[in-house]
Formats: structure tokens, C-alpha cells, sequence
């Protein structure tokens, strides 16, 4: 019980302190769970977390709550890391809408989120591309996305680039083998995969079948979160696709949000908080909260027990780094 609660106020403690994106929270977490206190010791667990949709940076804290202290490990390190910011962006959300949306503050906030993805942008591409192999990829995907502006653009240029690495590095040197030892099961991992893939496909069927408004919120946050990669600057375009063109809240709204999103600690993906809260109040923050990172939570228990093995394998290294340099 000492072992759970202390994961839970470390969790918290990072909560209330880790800003930045993605890259900047490995970085708070390797401090805290790899130098002071020695919980891990092995990169596997950021590398898949990288290659898995979703919030790179709460799926690492996931899986090392996970590692730490099983299934009530892996909530608590969740609740801790993401409660603070979507207390904070919910309030904003309610907040706002008493307030003209016109005002000089939150014109502020509109630019600071356009600035902020743009620096984004700069540092994954220096971090994800390093050689020339993965910067042709890169220019190959921007160009794609840029000239064919579809539904169908963004997962047939991640498909292209996985078999481009299954070929370009397939002769590549085994690493040394993974120490990850993970406490549940492959078969509860077969289920957690199940699961996830059996949403993907069945919520868009219940949402035409109910026409109710929160199925369809809560679909699309699912879907959003299960087919983002390379953290929550990415999700931008997706949930802005999502919700506005549809006028569940104006661009203006969504941008003032996403551009406090930034002045806030935790994980980027508690925008949809805000998001959810400006359609549907407390509830429809909580549940979009829920809805973006179920698909985390299901792809780190699912794939976890099966991390060590598919690590040693130069072929699936070689997939996941032109992915990458695609993300």
C-alpha cells in the first residue's frame, strides 16, 4: 500500500510541475523515476510509447506506474500526471463562456498556440529525423499530406513508411535484451488489444445508430486518441476537424483553448477537457478526458507483455523508426 501511494503523490507532484510537451516530460520523468529513485532503468519502455497513438509522455508514466505497482499502479500514475490540468482546463472552459471571446487576453492565447506547434514542429524534426533515410521520409509525408488533403492520406503515408523501414533496416544489428519484466499477462494484454480495436470499429456504428450527442463525443475523442502519433501538439488538426467545422464550439474558442492548454502542466491531451467542457459542462470535460486516453491506457497494457520480444527483432525497429520520422 506505501508503494502505491507513493506513486500516486510522485505522479502528482509531476502533475503540478511537468510543463512543456512531450519531450520536455521525459525529461521530468527520467529525473525523477530513473535518477533519483531508480524505479527504471531501461529506454524499451519511451521507445515504444513513441511508436504507440496516443500521449507519448502519459503512456510512459502508465507503463512505469504499471511496472511499479500492476493495474492500480499504472490509474493512480494516470490520475496524478492528468487530474491537475483538467481541473484547471475545465474552469477555464466554464469560465470562458462568460466572457467575450473578442478580448485582447485571449488574442494573446490564440497567438501563443500558434507559436508553441510551431516550435514543436521544429524540435520533433530534429529528434525524429537524424540521418537521411528518415528526412526523405519526413519530406515525403509533409508533401502528401500538404497535396492530398484526405481521410485516407495520414494512414496510407504511415503504411508506406513502415514498409520502407521493414526494408531499409532490416539487416540492422540486434540490440541487447529488454529487462522489462511486466506483471500482467499477455492474455489480459490480448484482451486490452481487443478492446481497443473492437471501440475503434463499434463506436462510428453506435453513433449513427443512437444519434446521441455524447456517443459522438465520446467517439470522437476515442478515435482521436487512438490515431494521433507523436504527442498532443498532433492532435491539434484531428480535433479541430472534429469539432468545429461541425459548430460544437467556434474556432475562435477552440484556439483561446488550446493556446491555455500551454500555460498549464500535464500532458497536452487535456485540452480535450477544455474541449469537452465548453459542449457539455463538468461531464462533458470528464468524459473526454476519459474518451482521449482509453485508447492509452488499452495500448500500453495490451502491448507491454509483449514489448520484450518484438523489441529484439531488427525488422520491427526498422518499421518503428520510419514511422517515426512519418509521425
Amino acid at each position: 500500500m506505501k508503494r502505491i501511494f507513493e506513486i500516486l503523490i510522485i505522479s502528482t507532484k509531476l502533475g503540478l510541475t511537468s510543463f512543456g510537451g512531450p519531450i520536455a516530460h521525459l525529461g521530468y520523468f527520467h529525473e525523477e523515476y530513473v535518477r533519483k529513485r531508480k524505479w527504471l532503468d531501461d529506454a524499451n519502455l519511451v521507445a515504444l510509447c513513441q511508436f504507440l497513438p496516443g500521449p507519448a509522455s502519459s503512456q510512459v508514466g502508465i507503463g512505469i506506474g504499471v511496472l511499479r505497482g500492476g493495474l492500480l499502479g499504472g490509474i493512480l500514475a494516470f490520475i496524478g500526471f492528468t487530474l491537475p490540468s483538467v481541473i484547471v482546463l475545465i474552469l477555464f472552459a466554464l469560465l470562458l463562456q462568460g466572457m467575450d471571446i473578442e478580448a485582447g487576453w485571449i488574442h494573446g492565447l490564440k497567438i501563443v498556440a500558434v507559436a508553441v506547434v510551431a516550435h514543436a514542429i521544429s524540435g520533433m524534426a530534429s529528434k525524429l529525423t537524424p540521418d537521411l533515410s528518415r528526412k526523405s521520409i519526413a519530406l515525403f509525408a509533409l508533401i502528401s499530406t500538404l497535396l492530398w488533403q484526405t481521410a485516407y492520406t495520414q494512414v496510407s503515408v504511415i503504411l508506406i513508411a513502415a514498409i520502407a523501414g521493414y526494408f531499409i533496416f532490416k539487416e540492422q544489428k540486434e540490440d541487447s535484451p529488454s529487462t522489462i519484466q511486466f506483471p500482467l499477462s499477455r492474455r489480459f494484454g490480448v484482451i486490452c488489444l481487443g478492446l481497443f480495436f473492437g471501440l475503434l470499429l463499434f463506436l462510428p456504428i453506435l453513433r449513427e445508430l443512437t444519434g446521441s450527442s455524447w456517443v459522438a463525443m465520446f467517439d470522437s475523442f476515442y478515435r482521436s486518441g487512438s490515431l494521433v502519433f507523436g504527442g498532443g501538439h498532433v492532435v491539434l488538426p484531428l480535433l479541430e476537424r472534429e469539432f468545429v467545422p461541425s459548430n460544437w464550439l467556434s474556432k475562435e474558442t477552440f484556439l483561446a483553448g488550446y493556446g491555455a492548454a500551454q500555460a498549464v502542466p500535464g500532458p497536452l491531451f487535456t485540452f480535450a477537457a477544455y474541449i469537452g467542457a465548453v459542449v457539455n459542462g463538468w461531464a462533458g470535460g470528464l468524459l473526454a478526458t476519459f474518451a482521449i486516453f482509453l485508447p492509452a491506457f488499452l495500448l500500453v497494457l495490451g502491448t507491454l507483455p509483449f514489448w520484450e520480444s518484438l523489441s529484439r527483432n531488427p525488422k520491427i525497429k526498422g518499421v518503428l523508426m520510419q514511422q517515426l520520422s512519418a509521425y
